[in-house]
């Protein structure tokens, strides 16, 4: 009856609009007053939620992935984009894809990302003559790459949901491969739909531009590899990385590029500390969900009930992937890894599959929930920004949206994929 009582009132919650942060601090509180549980616990267990040092990483991440936003590293990013891929058929397209993995690298965040890339590109595109449901679709699946490359701020939240004994240089390792994989599935499912609605290529700027191009980029690609060779190289930890990558991102915006002015600095500032406030919100009452998960004893329900219907590894994985899939339709990315973890982390451990490799998958799958209704925050910024409906968009994002999924099972089928880089890396 408390489990019942506990996911109830979240999912009512959750329908009629309440933040998902109220939803989960309501919830566990009536939960906690059914088991007679002293009100403190939700108190204390807030708290606690937030006191892992790991979690410093985050703020810091997400405040030089906005000074880099405003720094005037993205134009630099789609320049070079351009530069190389351009000629293919739909070129803005392609340009948007690969600017996505090389500014997920930069910012690890999706939706910055979308409001960067698609930003720039989006109105682009709708002004050399294509389609608004195009250059929409294209730049909001992209955006996915951004969760798999170094710095993601999702993956360093999966590590503390998981307990925090997870290496974060591995987990920034084993989503290099499966971005990869995403960006060239991707822009063979730009360039196919690019063929069929006849859009044109751009001129390609001669090698000579491409070599500029790369150098005036190369300050702000830079930062990608100071974040993971540093962590991997055990230079510094994830923390020390984040408050590098700040201080790197001050220096070049505002010393090289010399784009980031007072007035923007304050705004990043600002931006920022917003952000982080409502992830840290998030998290925090995510802490006394997920204890009364254990009190519950939860995760080992979930072990039992999926033992009694799959025997292989690969059966349970999918019927996971099929959960998230579903909850990913109404809930964003963070409070699902927070939400979810707790519960289907054991699972997985208890059929073998390496924690490692279902972090990816688990970011990956509530990944293709923001580009789903009827709760997609990328989709919705995507389509503000495109000027369309969403179900404008729904009706021709499929071909985008089965590639991302393509993209997700052989992850979730194939563990090798995604680990053998962080295994070649440790020798």
């Amino acid at each position: 009856m408390a489990i019942t009582l506990l996911f109830s009132i979240f999912a009512i919650l959750l329908l009629i609009g309440v933040p998902v942060a109220y939803a989960l601090a309501a919830a566990s509180l009536a939960t906690l007053l059914y088991l007679d549980l002293p009100s403190i616990v939700l108190v204390q267990q807030i708290s606690s939620g937030t006191g892992s040092a790991s979690l410093i990483a985050i703020p810091l991440f997400i405040f030089a992935g906005e000074i880099m936003l405003r720094g005037g590293i993205s134009e630099r990013l789609i320049s070079l984009a351009a530069s190389l891929v351009g000629r293919l058929r739909g070129g803005l397209g392609q340009v948007s894809i690969l600017s996505s993995l090389f500014f997920g690298g930069v910012s690890g965040s999706a939706i910055a990302d979308v409001s960067a890339v698609g930003g720039t590109m989006i109105p682009q595109m709708v002004k050399r003559g294509y389609d608004r449901d195009f250059a929409v679709n294209v730049s909001i699946t992209a955006a996915l790459v951004a969760l798999l490359v170094p710095p993601s701020h999702n993956l360093i939240l999966f590590s503390a949901a998981a307990g925090g004994g997870l290496s974060i240089a591995d987990l920034f390792a084993a989503g290099i491969v499966p971005a990869l994989l995403m960006t060239i599935v991707l822009m063979f499912t730009g360039w196919a739909v690019a063929c069929k609605r006849g859009y044109g290529t751009e001129p390609f700027p001669g090698l000579q531009a491409v070599l500029l191009r790369l150098v005036s980029a190369l300050p702000g690609l830079g930062l990608v590899g100071l974040i993971f060779f540093g962590i991997r190289a055990g230079i510094f930890t994830a923390v020390e990385s984040a408050a590098i990558a700040v201080v790197y991102a001050l220096l070049v915006t505002s010393v090289l590029y010399r784009q980031l002015s007072l007035k923007e600095f304050f705004a990043t500032v600002t931006h920022a500390a917003r952000t982080t406030g409502v992830i840290l919100f998030v998290i925090a009452t995510a802490a006394v969900f997920g204890w009364l998960l254990a009190y519950l004893q939860v995760p080992a329900a979930a072990v039992e009930a999926l033992q009694s219907i799959a025997h292989s590894k690969y059966t349970v994985l999918l019927l996971i992937i099929l959960v998230l899939l579903v909850l990913g339709t109404f809930m964003d990315l963070a409070p699902m890894i927070l939400i979810c973890t707790p519960i289907f982390l054991p699972v997985a451990r208890a059929y073998g599959i390496d924690p490692i490799h279902f972090g990816l998958v688990l970011v990956l799958t509530g990944g293709i929930g923001l580009v789903t209704p009827p709760v997609g925050s990328v989709l919705f910024i995507g389509t503000a920004i495109g000027k369309i409906t969403i179900a404008q968009s729904m009706r021709t994002i499929w071909p985008f949206w089965l590639a991302g999924l393509a993209v997700l099972l052989v992850v979730a089928l194939f563990p090798d994929l995604s680990l053998w880089l962080p295994r070649a890396l440790k020798g």
